[in-house]
C-alpha cells in the first residue's frame, strides 16, 4: 500500500495539535476548513486523506463507547471535507471476535491512511495486522500495542469514575449503589476500582453491589440485572456495559414510567448519555463518565495528516489532561455536591490523590 503525501498548507497548523490541547480547550472545534480556505457558500475543499475503524461487539451504535468513536471520525471527515466510503471515512461493525481480524485487514486493502480498533478486544488482532501489514498506519483505544505502526492510546478511566463514586455516594438516598460491568476485563474493572474508591471517600459503610454481564451487546441481559438491583433497594446504578448498559436505562425508565416518583437513577458512560434517560419531562440519568474517544481518533488522524502518524508510542489521559470528565448533570446534581466533585477531582489532577486501578480482593 503507497501512504499518500501531504503538502497541505494546513499540516503546519495540525502539526502542533494533541490530545492534551484539544481536550483543554476549544481549538478541536476549529475546522480545518479555516485555514485551508473554503469556496463562496462555505464548503470545504477535500483533503487527500482518509480513515476508518472497526468496532466491538457493540456496535456502532451502542449510544456508547464505539459510537463516541464514529461520531469523532464523521466529524473529521465532514470538516475536511471527506465522503463516507473509499477514500473517506467509514466503518466496519464486528459481531463477534472473529470478524476483527478479517474488518481490518479489509479496511487496510482499501487504502485508509489511518484504520483503527475501538476496545480492548482488538489488541491482538491489531498486533497481528500491523506484523502483517507493516506499512498500515494503526491505532488502537484501551490497549497497547507495541508496534512502530501502531498508535495507542488508553485512559484513565478510574479518575472520571472516582468522581461518579463520589456523586453516587452523595446523592443516594437508599445508600445502596450499585455497578454493572461488561467484561472482566482491565479497562472495565478500572472502572469498578475507581467507582468503589470514591463512594468509599464519601461513605465506607455503603456497599456497592458489583455485577458483571459478560456482554457488551446484550441489552436484555442489562435490563434484567438492573431490575434485580433496584428490586433491592438501590437507587443509583454506575454502569460501563457498552450496549448491555441501555438495558440499565431501559429498567429505570421503566419503573420512572410506572411511578414519577421512583427514586431510580443511571450514570451513563463513555458518552454524555443524557438523551439515553428521557422520560417525557424527566430524565433518569444522573451524569455520565465520559471519556474522549472522540477526540483521541481526531488527534490522532490529525497528526496523521500532518505527517506526524505517532506510531509506536502511547499516551494516556485523565483528569489532568481532560480526557475523562463527568458530563453536565443539568440540576440533577445539587451545586454543594458538584463542588465536593470538584474539591476531588482538583486533588486527583495534582496528584494528591492516586486513584487505584485495580479492586483488592
Amino acid at each position: 500500500m503507497t501512504k499518500r503525501k501531504f503538502g497541505l498548507g494546513l499540516s503546519l497548523v495540525l502539526a502542533a495539535g494533541t490530545i492534551l490541547g484539544a481536550c483543554g480547550s476549544d481549538e478541536e472545534k476549529t475546522s480545518p476548513k479555516d485555514s485551508e480556505g473554503s469556496g463562496s457558500e462555505g464548503a470545504t475543499e477535500a483533503v487527500d486523506f482518509s480513515l476508518a475503524m472497526v468496532t466491538d461487539v457493540g456496535g456502532v451504535d451502542d449510544k456508547s463507547f464505539n459510537q463516541l468513536a464514529w461520531e469523532g471520525i464523521e466529524a473529521f471527515g465532514k470538516e475536511n471535507g471527506l465522503e463516507k466510503g473509499d477514500g473517506g471515512y467509514d466503518y466496519l461493525q464486528s459481531t463477534g471476535d472473529a470478524d476483527y481480524i478479517t474488518n481490518l485487514n479489509n479496511l487496510v486493502r482499501r487504502d485508509f491512511d489511518v484504520v483503527y480498533g475501538i476496545g480492548f478486544l482488538m489488541e491482538e488482532p491489531i498486533g497481528t495486522i500491523a506484523d502483517q501489514k507493516p506499512e498500515a498506519q494503526l491505532a488502537i483505544i484501551d490497549a497497547v500495542v507495541d508496534k512502530p505502526n501502531v498508535a495507542s492510546v488508553m485512559f484513565k478511566e478510574q479518575e472520571g469514575s472516582f468522581l461518579a463514586g463520589v456523586a453516587a455516594a452523595l446523592m443516594s438516598e437508599s445508600k445502596q449503589i450499585g455497578f454493572v460491568g461488561g467484561m472482566e476485563i482491565p479497562v472495565i474493572e478500572r472502572f469498578e476500582a475507581g467507582f468503589l474508591e470514591g463512594v468509599k471517600a464519601v461513605d465506607p459503610s455503603i456497599v456497592v453491589d458489583v455485577q458483571y454481564t459478560g456482554k457488551f451487546d446484550d441489552a436484555a441481559l442489562g435490563k434484567t440485572t438492573a431490575n434485580r438491583m433496584y428490586s433491592s433497594g438501590v437507587d443509583i446504578i454506575f454502569h460501563a456495559a457498552g450496549g448491555t448498559g441501555n438495558g440499565v436505562f431501559a429498567e429505570a425508565k421503566e419503573r420512572k414510567t410506572k411511578d414519577a416518583n421512583a427514586n431510580v437513577w443511571v450514570i451513563g458512560v463513555d458518552s454524555d448519555q443524557y438523551e439515553e434517560g428521557a422520560v417525557g419531562d424527566t430524565n433518569v440519568t444522573l451524569t455520565s463518565m465520559q471519556k474522549r474517544v472522540d477526540i483521541a481518533v481526531q488527534t490522532i488522524a490529525k497528526d496523521a495528516m500532518a505527517g506526524n502518524f505517532p506510531g509506536g508510542k502511547t499516551v494516556t489521559y485523565g483528569l489532568a489532561e481532560k480526557g475523562v470528565q463527568l458530563a453536565d448533570s443539568r440540576g440533577a446534581i445539587p451545586q454543594e455536591i458538584l463542588d465536593q466533585v470538584q474539591e476531588y477531582s482538583d486533588k486527583i489532577a495534582a496528584g494528591e490523590i492516586v486513584v487505584p486501578e485495580t479492586v483488592e480482593k
